[in-house]
């Protein structure tokens, strides 16, 4: 198409649904900017569901007739069909999923076409369609991180009974078992499920309606539209229904918290399978090798998520940064919302996936587990509380510890191997029964309270998790 800056006739053809406004048509430039039909069409399938919801009700409501609906059902079948296949064409000239839909549908049955628009804009058929597939994406990854506690409750229930250190400050700090590690990451998913669950509720509520901004003069029925599409609300003022994205920002939000609760899982399995660590082994088809260095294997798959899980707290902020400047109502801003909200979308489903099949191949190395905990005197606290039951006050029994930590480094031994007249000395409560609190045996079967790191609490954790998840 050739430019003709110095008209001053109306151009024809130009194929745009509100060209006849204008005396010259858009530049080829100017169209590649602003179109977003290379990415937007993946709601394709959701604009088909909206429309046919708003002609269906349009016929309801004596709008257009019922061959007119009978017309654009037909026709959208075949569109649908068509994009299925993959031989729909898509027209960079027709900027967007909806005018390419509609375009097409118009060749396929006529006037019936022109129609399906009648009573709605491209501003509350946008929001409809994001909210559409926002919910189809939420629904997924809620699936997706019920999977991944199933396969992390799985492994926890084999290794409640799995004896590692403890750490904070990355300094070895009290004996948990690898069951009651991996349960907490159980907790951070089951929080995360919660969170997607919640915003599904702001998620599904219907735009369509509020027309451009100020609603329609048309008799139209919009609860009806949100019964057909399964909203359970609608958006109640039209200017914020066709100008919010705060359900947009709040998914990105829970998929930062979800990605950054895999980012910190990455981490450890990094740090775990490191030969300096050694206390697990992930399958070969999760890492890498080297290019000049034979003896590698690279835990890439962690890696990499740790690494994405930037770049979906980059999306979080960018779609924050994009929204804080905008008056009411839409703007063409809002168009740079789809691109990060797709590649959240797919990056979180895409590390849940991996990270299901990842756990369920994870090997671990129980004794270099029970070698670290030799290393950081794990049981000093046991022996602390042992005294403080002896009676003896709890800043006290600190004190004391210490200076039998201190004594067993000198020794170059750890707590259980000192003698039993030598634990006297810091204490004369100290008894022979000291020893069963000092084995990592005796300080994990202590913490049986819910919550704890007892084999026994940490199997009773499992089964409640089991029985929430079945009932996801």
């Amino acid at each position: 198409m050739t430019e003709r800056s110095n008209s001053s006739q109306p151009h024809e053809g130009d194929g745009k649904a509100w060209s006849g406004r204008f005396s010259e048509p858009v530049s080829d430039l100017v169209k590649r900017f602003t179109a977003s039909v290379f990415f937007d069409q993946r709601m394709a399938e959701q604009d088909i569901r909206g429309s046919l919801a708003h002609a269906k009700m349009l016929a309801r409501q004596k709008i257009i007739s019922a061959q007119d609906l009978a017309d654009i059902e037909r026709g959208m079948q075949q569109i649908l069909a068509e994009i299925r296949a993959g031989q729909f064409e898509w027209s960079l000239d027709l900027e967007d999923v909806h005018l390419n839909i509609e375009k097409r549908l118009t060749t396929l049955v006529g006037d019936a076409g022109k129609r399906l628009h009648t009573g709605r804009s491209r501003n509350d058929q946008v929001a409809t369609d994001i909210r559409l597939w926002l919910r189809d994406a939420t629904d997924r990854i809620i699936g997706l991180l019920a999977d991944f506690q199933r396969a992390l409750v799985d492994l926890a229930e084999q290794h409640a009974d799995t004896a590692m250190p403890g750490f904070t400050h990355l300094q070895v700090a009290q004996p948990v078992t690898f069951g009651h590690h991996l349960m907490a990451y159980v907790e951070m998913a089951r929080r995360d499920a919660e969170r997607f669950s919640d915003a599904r509720r702001r998620i599904n509520r219907l735009p369509l309606g509020a027309s451009a901004l100020a609603g329609t003069s048309y008799p139209i029925d919009r609860e009806f539209v949100a019964a057909e599409l399964g909203f359970e609300d609608v958006c109640e003022n039209s200017l914020d229904a066709v100008s919010d994205r705060d359900f947009a920002i709040e998914f990105c939000a829970a998929a930062a918290l979800a990605m950054t609760h895999l980012s910190r899982l990455s981490e450890e399995l990094i740090l775990w399978m490191s030969p300096r660590v050694g206390f697990i082994d992930l399958a070969d088809r999760f890492c890498t090798g080297s290019s000049i260095m034979p003896q590698k294997k690279n835990p890439d798959v962690p890696e990499l998520v740790r690494g994405k899980t930037g770049r979906v707290n980059g999306h979080l902020v960018g779609l924050l940064t994009l929204m804080k400047a905008q008056p009411l109502a839409y703007n063409k801003d809002n168009q740079e919302d789809k691109e990060p909200l797709f590649d959240t979308a797919d990056t979180l489903i895409d590390s849940l996936r991996i990270f299901a099949d990842m756990a369920s191949g994870i090997r671990v190395k129980p004794e270099a587990m029970r070698d670290a905990l030799k290393q950081g005197f794990a049981t000093a606290t046991e022996l602390a509380d042992y005294l403080v039951k002896k009676g003896l006050p709890f800043r006290d029994a600190h004190e004391a510890v210490a200076r039998a930590v201190r004594e067993a480094e000198t020794r170059q031994c750890d707590l259980p191997d000192l003698p039993l007249d030598v634990l006297q000395s810091f204490s004369g409560l100290v008894s022979a029964d000291v020893y069963q609190v000092l084995t990592v045996e005796g300080a994990l079967a202590g913490r049986r309270h819910i919550g704890g790191t007892a084999p026994e609490q940490v199997r009773a954790a499992v089964a409640r998790a089991r029985a929430r998840l079945a009932q996801a």
